[in-house]
């Protein structure tokens, strides 16, 4: 359990803890793709901020025993994006049409403590902002300027309603933000076809590439049967009359990101709403993995209102999206859970490499603070709401109420702390990889 008042652990307990987290969260699929794995590990060397966007796990065994005095029995089951993190935020299309500004990652997403989620994203602000040589000092203001717009959204939202239709877009956004959604307009379908599919005779059809894997005629059948499934899965009142849903092409296709080394992916190319090749639509299939805050909630109701995992990503991201993509669903193949969605051309992330000043970078963490509030308080129509009976801007407003700034110092102590925490457990983690320590993905020479 972390102590933010303890000094920063380098201790050879400490790196016996990262090793035995990882092999525990990831030895199943380290076990089927050890090569997938050692890439992932090799990503998360880098530096801290990449160690700690592969690390939920840790964040979890850290944090879920520890003390909050801001959790009670509603506070305590919230849905929560899980593995919130600044590079965790961009762009996309509604179901309305609209460009919004949003959490844009349900992979680790579950029910747990709010203060996860805040935490998670304070300690990460701590982390990219020591990156860029920022002072102490600056790196507290800007931790602050996120929880306080946090708590701002919330006690917005219980004192306005949690309007659904609230939104970061185009017409309520300015700055940064503003621009990467004015990016995401420049985007087209018909390019992101382009770069993915080739033309053969009147046919369209996936490029070939090292992310492509042809598909032998039996893992065709039973992918093409898991799509079937799907289908069923999408609400009725989002099912688009004028789709055929015709599959096109299917490939498997490697992992996304960081997080998803080693989990099974497969993509579809599918007839969009017209004849017309500019409109095809490619959705992603992808096995869901366990979410890491799962590991400490251990309410069996929680725990048993999931059909797979895939089922819980897609839940989670309905009840942490307002308007959520209309062709999210989930299915089974070969006794696994998988979670499917359009892979849209309108997602653009934040440009922080941009952003290297605390006068640049304030602006931007006040969306992100209120983005945040959204996803905690607002949710899509289709959300499952038997997990959560309650108002979550009231709970949160309640416990917060006339101890705002306790709570903004609470966050601030422990990103600063968790952050030197971070940055030691990487040269840790480091050092127990390159040694062969962790077992599943030792080299050829271990």
């Amino acid at each position: 359990m972390f102590d933010p008042h303890s000094p920063v652990d380098r201790s050879p307990g400490r790196r016996d803890l990262i090793v035995s987290v990882l092999e525990d969260a990831f030895a199943d699929l380290m076990a089927g793709a050890p090569a997938a794995f050692r890439i992932k590990f090799r990503k998360m060397a880098a530096d801290p901020f990449a160690f700690y966007r592969g690390s939920a796990a840790l964040f979890y065994a850290d944090v879920g025993d520890a003390e909050d005095p801001w959790a009670d029995e509603r506070t305590s089951r919230v849905w929560i994006q899980g593995d919130l993190h600044s590079e965790n935020f961009g762009t996309y299309m509604d179901a309305t049409g609209r460009f919004v500004f949003d959490v844009n990652d349900f992979d680790e997403a579950y029910l747990g403590r709010f203060t996860w989620d805040v935490l998670r994203l304070s300690a990460s602000i701590a982390l990219s902002s020591w990156r860029k040589a920022l002072s102490d000092e600056d790196i507290d203001g800007l931790v602050r300027r996120c929880v306080d717009s946090y708590v701002a959204q919330v006690a917005a939202f219980a004192e306005n309603g949690g309007d659904r239709d609230f939104s970061l877009k185009l017409d309520t956004t300015d700055g940064t933000v503003h621009d990467v959604l004015q990016r995401a307009r420049l985007n087209s379908r018909s390019d992101m076809l382009l770069s993915m599919t080739r033309r053969q005779g009147y046919s369209r059809l996936f490029r070939d590439g090292p992310n492509v894997r042809r598909l032998d005629d039996g893992e065709r059948e039973r992918a093409m049967a898991a799509y079937r499934s799907y289908l069923d899965t999408i609400p009725s009142d989002h099912r688009n009359g004028s789709l055929s849903y015709e599959v096109k092409d299917v490939v498997g296709s490697g992992g996304f990101g960081i997080g998803s080394a080693g989990l099974p992916a497969y993509t579809f190319l599918v007839e969009g709403p017209s004849e017309a090749w500019e409109n095809d639509l490619v959705l992603s299939m992808k096995q869901g993995n366990v979410a890491a805050p799962s590991r400490v909630v251990r309410d069996p109701e929680i725990m048993d209102a999931f059909e797979h995992h895939g089922h819980r990503t897609a839940v989670s991201q309905r009840a942490l999206q307002a308007h959520t993509d209309p062709l999210l669903g989930h299915t089974v193949m070969d006794g696994r859970g998988f979670v499917v969605s359009e892979v849209s051309p309108y997602t653009t992330d934040l440009d922080w490499d941009g952003l290297t000043e605390p006068a640049d970078i304030a602006p931007v963490l006040d969306y992100l603070g209120r983005a945040t509030a959204k996803a905690h308080c607002v949710s899509d129509s289709h959300a499952d709401d038997s997990l959560v009976g309650w108002q979550v801007e009231e709970a949160v407003t309640n416990v917060l109420a006339g101890r705002e700034k306790e709570f903004a110092d609470w966050c601030s102590a422990f990103a600063h702390s968790y952050a030197a925490q971070v940055r030691a457990d990487h040269a840790l983690f480091v050092d127990a990889f390159r040694n062969n320590a962790i077992s599943g993905v030792r080299s050829s020479h271990g």
